[in-house]
């Protein structure tokens, strides 16, 4: 059957997909289902993420906390994912898919009926990460069912579209949560959600059968107790660098601490995953970094996903506070490109199968810095025609990279890499998005304490620009990449 095409960590032969034919090529309506379900539950959760970004307003009234603790909602979460997403690799290997959905879904349903009920700040911060949890499972899922249902020619036009999940979903996310705030209170946010959640979960109970096969591998709790200490430390000194609290012009003590802190235990955690390559399964296999393809493709989508998460946090606090904005005006406003995004994934995803990453990722790069660039600029007078202008460009720009980047990325590894890689991927979006955040909100933070807001957008829009050039040098070492012999690369 066209569904068992996995092979053991060990790098022996499994079950085979058949020699290639106009079957091997053509995808089973079972493996349609089961992708098509993990979209649905993959689109419900992302959505979840960036519903938050417009009401953080809110919430600080209505749950009386400061800026810098209410944006811990959204830190707190990526933070989360960030910390989750390694152990993927390891629970996609030891559970079937089936149980691995199921534990993704109650997770993230569970986490949104207590957001729903939260009495205070501490409950909703914990029902959010308890979310935060649920999501971090679903993304190298459906990574890793994709590598391993849907042949090689059709892999560009498959993960386009993902990126309608994974696109149009932030999108929605502020517009859905401004529609709701408009009518309603914020816990509102999360009731609308539930029901949703909870019929992708029956959904999936029914009709989602197993894919590959299970293997016997052993979890690594020093590894997994280091990932706490490397992100948590690296964000959380992110965000205080700045010295954006109790007044102080540099960077606070319990900043740099963290930082050294994060920055020491990731060097640990590395060292100890390639002394377990050696000798047993490491939590995350390093070895998909002997890919050369996949190593550029990571370093592109950190720069694209630091870029476009600051700007995602960025933008709503410009419309809102410098343009006065309602909740609901600015997701409106943010909506056009969100949609455009997504929309446009099918499409880049085909023409990525015809042309290759190299066109699509050096055009998408640029577009980015141009757009990033004239964010900088914008004033309390900017006409709010030209900021959802340079939104759709920058979210078409961003649509261009990240269905290229993911599919090269990939491509190259062998199956029994699969997991490893979408999870090193996922661990590196949510890192760098959760970075990108907190360090173009320190800027933003403290520039305006000294010269006023729109000093503060123009200096975190210039920063976000200078990070996104990086990302037009790595798009031009993008090149097309084969698919890996099931055996090759486990050195």
């Amino acid at each position: 059957m066209s569904t068992e095409v996995s092979s053991n960590a060990s790098g022996q032969p499994g079950p085979v997909a058949a020699p290639k034919s106009a079957a091997a090529e053509k995808m089973s309506r079972e493996s349609v289902t089961i992708i098509a379900t993990l979209l649905v539950a993959t689109f419900v959760v992302i959505l979840n993420e960036t519903i938050m970004n417009v009401a953080l307003q809110r919430l600080m009234v209505d749950l009386r906390v400061d800026a810098p603790t209410v944006q811990w909602l959204s830190t707190g979460f990526m933070l989360t994912m960030a910390v989750v997403i390694p152990t993927t690799g390891f629970i996609l290997q030891s559970l079937s898919t089936r149980a691995v959905f199921m534990l993704a879904m109650g997770l993230f349903a569970g986490g949104t009926a207590l957001a729903a009920v939260a009495p205070g700040f501490e409950i909703l911060l914990l029902a959010r990460i308890v979310q935060a949890g649920g999501t971090a499972i679903m993304l190298p899922l459906l990574m890793t069912t994709i590598l391993t249902l849907v042949p090689l020619a059709k892999r560009g036009a498959v993960m386009g579209n993902v990126s309608i999940a994974i696109s149009v979903a932030p999108a929605m996310g502020p517009t859905v949560s401004g529609l709701i705030l408009e009518h309603f209170t914020w816990r509102f946010m999360f009731v609308f959600v539930l029901p949703v959640a909870l019929a992708a979960l029956a959904i999936g109970a029914k009709y989602l059968t197993n894919v590959g096969e299970t293997e016997k591998t052993k979890l690594d709790f020093p590894s997994v107790l280091l990932t706490v200490p490397a992100f948590g430390g690296l964000v959380y000194g992110l965000s205080q660098i700045g010295g954006g609290h109790g007044g102080q012009s540099g960077p606070g003590t319990m900043a740099i601490a963290a930082l050294v802190i994060g920055v020491g235990s990731l060097t640990v955690f590395v060292l100890r995953q390639l002394r377990l390559q050696k000798s047993e399964a490491p939590l995350l296999d390093l070895r998909a970094f002997n890919f050369r393809m996949f190593t550029v493709s990571v370093l592109l989508m950190v720069v694209a996903m630091m870029a476009l998460f600051g700007g995602v946090i960025l933008l709503p606090l410009y419309l809102q506070e410098i343009r006065g904005l309602g909740s609901l005006e600015t997701g409106l406003a943010l909506l056009p490109g969100g949609l455009a995004m997504g929309l446009l994934g099918p499409f880049i995803g085909r023409l990525f199968d015809k042309v290759g990453p190299l066109p699509l990722t050096l055009t998408g790069s640029v577009l980015m810095v141009l757009a990033l660039w004239q964010f900088s600029m914008l004033d309390a007078g900017t006409p709010v025609w030209w900021i959802i202008t340079l939104h759709v460009g920058l979210s078409f720009g961003l649509a261009l990279l990240f269905t290229p980047a993911f599919t090269t990325g990939l491509n190259p590894l062998p199956p029994h890499l699969y997991s490893h890689g979408s999870a090193i991927m996922s661990t590196a979006q949510q890192v760098a998005g959760a970075a990108g955040t907190a360090l173009l909100v320190s800027i933003f933070a403290v520039v305006s304490a000294a010269s006023g807001l729109v000093a503060g957008m123009s200096a975190a829009f210039l920063t976000a620009t200078a990070i996104a050039l990086a990302a037009v040098v790595l798009s031009a070492l993008m090149r097309k990449t084969e698919g890996a012999a099931p055996g090759h690369g486990a050195h």
